[in-house]
């Protein structure tokens, strides 16, 4: 992937303790500046993320010059970006233009009335660079390593397409082919015909064709990033009745597109204003963003969309640490367990009580999950909510069960949907105090099949915790089965285990009552 060298316009000095850096990114149709602060080691936390809807690329196909009206539009979005990054005294480290700018006769007057207006130097960079950025963003929030995936970032004027094995790129591609070019080109009717949307489709799927895109295996997912994708997220979310705070790492499937292209193409542009989950911003491109997505999808032959809600923008960010040396040039492996630690002891856990709790869960799980339907990604989930589960002291020892919840719905877990997030959440919700209740908002929102699993993993992880009730690891081992309606429990250590096999009964109520059997806890001295 090319190297790209970003700009260093400054507009206001780093924080004493920590950096703070800004990065804007001007598309065809938003104007987005993120702000974060970093940290030495390369950890960063985003502290503003400021968006505007200018529609820079608004009638360029037809004219190929930026208007005065877009114009002015950037300008003014860009003159206030500018000074909430002064008033957080952060250094705008990359202020980038795309599609838009790239191909705009007057784009030379445009950077030159930008800079006069706001004092910022845009660099203007390639297909290829915008691809490189969004790739950065993918490898920080999906664990990619052994998987043969594509990743699209779908802007107003075009589509950055990237199909990769791991951190090995296969084909890295720039197409005219974005939700506001596509539109103006092709969609003129309201809404748009059969006749239209067949040229449509036969338009993009050439250029896909042409260039590759579908050649070799099938990949396992595509990754999405860009506002028709969040939005996608959003609608999909809304239709299924869930109520996740972001879209971020989001699933959709295929089949789930293709429905909601077949109720989009039936509505006028005032009647998608009200479809839930779509931004009334995006309801006139919406419709050719999706066919795209549904294409992309049909020649990658992979029915799993995820949506990365970060992007190039964080692409930028990440750029920057890279220059900085915060980070290394080649992104290392990650590993959701070390995300899951890494959160964990920010918020300054009980690291040996935890990991204790979690080894003795996951031998618990063992015993019943071939009889209960548990699978290795249940397991995980799991282990998560255990090493998690005390995190709510951080705020407060009382009701430090429902902070741990909190804590846990609004973290960003590397390598966890936001549907397996709301799951570990919940069962560090149901670790102590009351067993999960239709009264509870955080339950009742759950389906049903999920309440069984919050009850069950739950079941496990509240007897697991019971089992290091003095908080000493007194237990060196345990052994279980379950036989019919019966769970057999022993307990091995050297030393006295009689507050354990009261944490075992006391903190059973729940594993029992999920699985539906009696709790036999005995002990014995470890040979």
């Amino acid at each position: 992937m090319q190297d790209i060298v970003l700009a260093d316009t400054k507009l206001g000095p780093p924080s004493q303790e920590k950096t703070r850096l800004a990065a804007m990114d001007i598309g065809t149709n938003s104007i987005r500046c993120i702000i974060v602060e970093a940290d030495p080691q390369g950890n960063f936390r985003v502290l503003d993320d400021e968006k505007a809807m200018v529609r820079l690329g608004e009638g360029l196909t037809e004219t190929g010059f930026i208007s005065e009206m877009a114009k002015n539009r950037a300008i003014d979005a860009l003159q206030r970006m500018a000074k909430i990054s002064v008033g957080l005294k952060a250094e705008v480290a990359a202020v980038v233009a795309t599609s838009a700018v790239r191909k705009a006769l007057n784009r030379n007057e445009f950077l030159r009335q930008v800079k006069d207006a706001t004092g910022l130097d845009i660099k203007v960079i390639s297909g290829a660079e915008e691809a490189d950025l969004a790739t950065l963003s993918v490898h920080h929030n999906f664990a990619m390593d052994q998987q043969r995936y594509g990743m699209a970032d779908i802007g107003g004027g075009s589509v950055e397409i990237v199909i990769a094995t791991g951190h090995h790129a296969e084909t890295i591609i720039s197409l005219e082919l974005g939700a506001v070019f596509l539109t103006e080109k092709y969609l003129h009717s309201d809404p748009g015909s059969s006749s239209e949307i067949k040229k449509l489709r036969k338009h993009i799927r050439k250029a896909l064709k042409r260039n590759g895109i579908g050649d070799g295996l099938p990949v396992t997912c595509l990754i999405g990033s860009g506002g028709t994708m969040t939005n996608i997220g959003s609608m999909v979310m809304a239709m299924r009745g869930e109520q996740y705070e972001t879209v971020h790492r989001y699933e959709v499937l295929h089949s789930e597109i293709i429905h909601l292209l077949a109720m989009l193409s039936r509505k006028t542009h005032k009647e998608r204003l009200n479809i839930p989950g779509l931004n009334p911003e995006r309801a006139d491109i919406i419709l050719a963003g999706m066919i795209l997505t549904d294409e992309l999808m049909r020649q990658m032959r992979t029915n799993q969309l995820r949506i990365n809600a970060q992007g190039i923008r964080e692409g930028l960010i990440l750029k920057s640490l890279q220059k900085r040396g915060l980070i290394p040039v080649q992104p290392k492996s990650r590993d959701w367990r070390d995300s899951i630690l890494e959160f964990a002891r920010s918020c300054r856990f009980d690291e040996l009580h935890s990991t204790q709790v979690g080894r003795l869960a996951k031998k618990i799980f063992s015993a019943v999950a071939k009889q209960n339907g548990l699978t290795a990604r249940h397991k995980q989930l799991l282990e998560a909510g255990a090493l998690l589960h005390d995190i709510g002291y951080f705020i407060s020892y009382n009701q430090h069960h429902k902070h741990s919840y909190h804590l846990i719905r609004h973290a960003n877990l590397f390598g966890f949907t936001p549907w397996e997030k709301e799951i570990i959440a919940n069962l560090a919700r149901y670790h102590r105090k009351a067993k999960p209740k239709i009264s509870h908002d955080n339950f009742s929102s759950l389906s049903a099949e999920d309440q069984i699993l919050v009850r069950k993993l739950g079941g496990i992880l509240r007897l697991a915790d019971g089992l290091d009730r003095c908080r000493n690891r007194q237990v060196s081992d345990i052994e279980c089965k379950l036989r019919k309606n019966v769970f057999e429990l022993r307990l091995f250590g050297n030393n006295d285990l009689s507050v354990e096999l009261y944490g075992a009964e006391s903190k059973g109520n729940l594993f029992r009552s999920a699985f539906n059997c009696r709790l036999v806890a005995t002990t014995e001295e470890q040979k």
